[in-house]
């Protein structure tokens, strides 16, 4: 169970992720920089605790479906950007293969 723990704490620090990297503009700016690179380096030890239980496939698929989700969501609340249909359907349809990952029988 505290796989899932690992996973879920490095699925906040890969949305962090994206959100400092978008702020860093190319790594012009320096603490964005500096925010991008700490909350990747914590989401990467996060993950590879989840990979001492979970298949690399399967714990890196939930990882990166989740936080694209995250990130996705977060953006329209946050930032201004469209949650189309058609966004809204891939995202139903992520969901649904993190929910068939998880139901493979991953931790």
């Amino acid at each position: 169970m505290e796989s899932w723990l690992y996973l879920g704490i490095a699925v906040i620090f890969e949305i962090a992720v994206a959100i400092s990297a978008g702020n860093a503009k190319g790594f012009t700016h320096l603490w964005w920089t500096i925010a991008t690179l700490v909350s990747g380096a914590i989401a990467t030890y996060f993950l590879s605790l989840a990979l001492l239980v979970f298949d690399v496939g399967i714990g890196y698929s939930i990882w990166t479906s989740v936080a694209g989700v995250g990130i996705v969501i977060l953006g329209a609340m946050f930032f201004g950007e469209r949650l189309t249909m058609k966004k809204t359907y891939g995202i139903i349809l992520v969901i649904g293969g993190v929910i068939g990952l998880r139901l493979s029988g991953a931790a």
